[in-house]
C-alpha cells in the first residue's frame, strides 16, 4: 500500500528530488548515487545502452555523457515527459518493463536504478528475463537498489525511509537473492558491490 508521501512525492517532482538527494546522503549524494552503477563499465560512444524504468532521466544525464545511443524506458508518459525535457539527447519508449518493444539482443548495456524495488517477485523475475532477451551475447546488466544493511546503525533509517515512501515490493526485494536469480536466468554475475552499511547493493551481470 502507498503512503501519502509517497504519492505526494511522484506527484511533485520538486518533493521526489528533495527526497532523493536526502536518501543519496548516504553515498556522498545524488549524482555519486546515480553513477554507482556505471563504475567500471566500458561504454563508448557507439555503444547501445537501455536506460530502463528511466523515470525523470536521472541517470539518463549521465548516460548520454558517454555514448550517443541511449534509450529510456519508462511506463509513466508523466515520467517521460519530465526525461524529453530534462535529458533531450536520448531516445524514449513508453512500454513496461516486463513487455519490452525490443528484438532480441537489441543492447550492450541495460542500467537500472532504484526501480526493481517496486516489482512483486514475479513480475521482477519477468523483468530480468526480458533484460537477458534484449541483451547482446557478452551485454552487461548493471543495477543499483535496496540491500538489507549488514551494519544494524543503518536499519532504523531504512525501515523509516521504506515506511514512508516505499511498499511491500520494496521490503520483499531487501528479502531476495537477486544474485541468485540472477544466475537462474542466465546472467553471470561479475561484481557485486554494497554500499551505505550494505543498505544498497550494485550489481554487474553479463549475458
Amino acid at each position: 500500500m502507498a503512503t501519502i508521501l509517497r504519492d505526494l512525492s511522484y506527484q511533485y517532482q520538486w518533493l521526489y528530488d528533495a527526497i532523493s538527494r536526502v536518501a543519496a546522503i548516504s553515498v556522498g549524494g545524488e549524482s555519486r548515487f546515480r553513477q554507482l552503477a556505471l563504475q567500471g563499465l566500458t561504454i563508448h560512444s557507439d555503444t547501445q545502452v537501455l536506460d530502463l524504468c528511466c523515470g525523470s532521466g536521472q541517470s539518463t544525464q549521465f548516460l548520454v555523457k558517454c555514448s550517443q545511443n541511449v534509450t529510456g524506458l519508462d511506463a509513466s508518459p508523466k515520467s517521460l515527459q519530465r526525461a524529453r525535457q530534462n535529458v533531450p539527447q536520448a531516445s524514449y519508449i513508453e512500454a513496461f518493463a516486463e513487455n519490452m518493444p525490443f528484438a532480441d539482443n537489441s543492447f550492450d548495456v541495460v542500467h537500472t536504478s532504484a526501480a526493481l524495488h517496486e516489482m512483486h517477485a514475479a513480475q521482477l523475475r519477468q523483468i530480468l528475463q526480458e533484460v537477458y532477451r534484449v541483451l547482446k551475447p557478452g551485454g552487461v546488466f548493471t543495477l543499483v537498489d535496496f540491500h538489507a544493511p549488514n551494519n544494524p546503525i543503518f536499519w532504523p533509517g531504512v525501515s523509516v525511509f521504506l515506511l514512508l515512501f516505499e511498499t511491500e515490493t520494496a521490503w520483499e526485494l531487501i528479502k531476495t537473492d537477486l544474485p541468485e536469480l540472477l544466475k537462474e536466468i542466465g546472467f553471470n554475475v561479475e561484481k557485486i558491490q554494497l554500499y551505505a552499511g550494505g543498505s544498497l547493493q550494485v550489481i554487474h551481470s553479463k549475458k
